[in-house]
């Protein structure tokens, strides 16, 4: 490896290691990478203590740093967590694996028999903050999906994904597959992710996860493709027929199960009939489980409110807190979602069908939900095994990337000497 202090070189041969590594994996066989992947998850269980310890240093680094506790939850790693590792690396293991699967298949009248056919997208490169079991769940993807993957962490979780990357890497050379194909960018320094935005030789697509700040420098200076979110404004709408058990146990676990992640609720929009009895309810809960909420007027009566301001709306909170407001309809809830929403994750509570499907269809968010908590926001929940992130644009992958939202396709033609009048 070159001089870590010569970040453009030390780019430059991560990219080509990864490069040559992505033209092995495009042809490895669906057993080798599934034996790399269950060689991967008992390595990681295996090293537990290990990833523990070097998480605890990554902790104290995080609080020398001042990291709101929203953000050390995302780092924190006990043995419950590496489980979770270890069978999200198992989960993505046992699912049918994507490369080459045929999309469509069809003979055109010249006698042309023509096939779509799911192909890797080459070379992935992942830029993420604090949470390190991404260096896991990206990887594991990644391979799943037959690329390589360059990998930079959060300066905060350091040593956690350098631990957890250290176990894949034996996963691989396990299943005699190239160590280059799960690459971790060993520096903190910043300037390894300017270089990755843009090593189009190298690289085929970017995927940020991280807070606004990242990801938005990504989206602006990227020259390489980006799958991206922008930020996680989560709402959700209590319609004049939620039943009040259901608001309250979605509420407050959108809210309040982890604050840290992109699918936590961020604003409450309450329909103006049911505004002095399901929604004093569900503030009060709210207030009484240690959340602070930002009101309109409507609201401010209840006790322990704070009067809410323009900035609350449509700002991603990550902690103990939530914006909330009443609204007259339906009609003036998907209103301020579209003005103030980040087109993520987006929920209605209610018992009419009519409405909720307006809502559904209406709307234009990666993820809507009808009676769900937006928690469930997440690639693993909805069957993926993982996730590499939340896409919301509106090219190829959208809503939880997974294994085959990571592949593009190709055409294969085939013909008996068939020749174009």
């Amino acid at each position: 490896m070159k001089d870590l202090d010569d970040i453009p070189a030390l780019m430059r041969e991560i990219g080509a290691r990864a490069k040559t590594a992505a033209a092995t994996l495009a042809f490895a066989s669906a057993e080798r990478k599934h034996a790399a992947l269950i060689a991967a998850s008992e390595h990681v269980w295996a090293q537990r203590a290990e990833i523990i310890a070097t998480n605890a240093r990554d902790m104290d680094y995080g609080r020398e740093k001042g990291l709101s506790d929203a953000m050390m939850d995302r780092l924190r790693l006990d043995e419950d967590r590496v489980r979770s590792i270890v069978d999200g690396l198992r989960a993505v293991a046992e699912q049918a694996d994507p490369v080459g699967e045929v999309l469509a298949d069809w003979t055109q009248a010249s006698g042309l028999h023509i096939q779509r056919v799911r192909t890797p997208l080459g070379v992935v490169g992942v830029i993420y903050e604090s949470r390190p079991n991404v260096t896991a769940d990206a990887g594991a993807l990644c391979l799943k999906a037959g690329n390589a993957v360059i990998l930079r962490g959060g300066s905060e979780s350091f040593h956690s994904s350098a631990a957890i990357h250290a176990a894949l890497v034996q996963g691989l050379c396990d299943a005699n597959l190239p160590e280059d194909a799960i690459q971790l960018v060993p520096t903190r320094d910043r300037a390894a992710v300017s270089e990755m935005l843009t090593m189009t030789d190298t690289i085929d697509v970017i995927v940020p996860r991280g807070g606004k700040g990242l990801v938005g420098l990504v989206q602006r200076e990227a020259r390489v493709p980006v799958f991206a979110h922008l930020e996680g404004i989560v709402h959700i709408y209590v319609d004049k027929d939620a039943d009040p058990q259901k608001v309250l146990k979605v509420v407050l676990n959108a809210k309040t199960r982890r604050t840290g992640i992109c699918g936590a609720a961020e604003c409450l929009l309450i329909h103006q009939d049911v505004a002095q009895t399901i929604g004093q309810g569900v503030v009060r809960a709210l207030i009484d489980a240690g959340v602070m909420v930002h009101a309109d007027i409507g609201l401010q009566s209840i006790d322990g409110v704070v009067a809410a301001q323009d900035q609350d709306w449509g700002k991603e909170y990550l902690d103990m807190e939530i914006a909330a407001r009443i609204v007259p309809d339906l009609d003036a809830a998907m209103h301020h979602i579209r003005t103030y929403g980040s087109n993520h994750t987006d929920c209605i509570l209610t018992e009419d069908t009519a409405t909720a499907t307006r809502f559904l269809t209406e709307l234009d968010s990666a993820i809507l939900m009808h009676n769900a908590s937006t928690q469930f926001a997440d690639g693993g929940e909805f069957g993926m095994g993982a996730e590499i992130g939340i896409a919301t644009g509106k090219m190829h992958a959208r809503g939880p990337v997974g294994a085959a939202q990571l592949t593009s396709f190709k055409y294969l033609v085939r013909g008996e000497g068939t020749v174009r009048d």
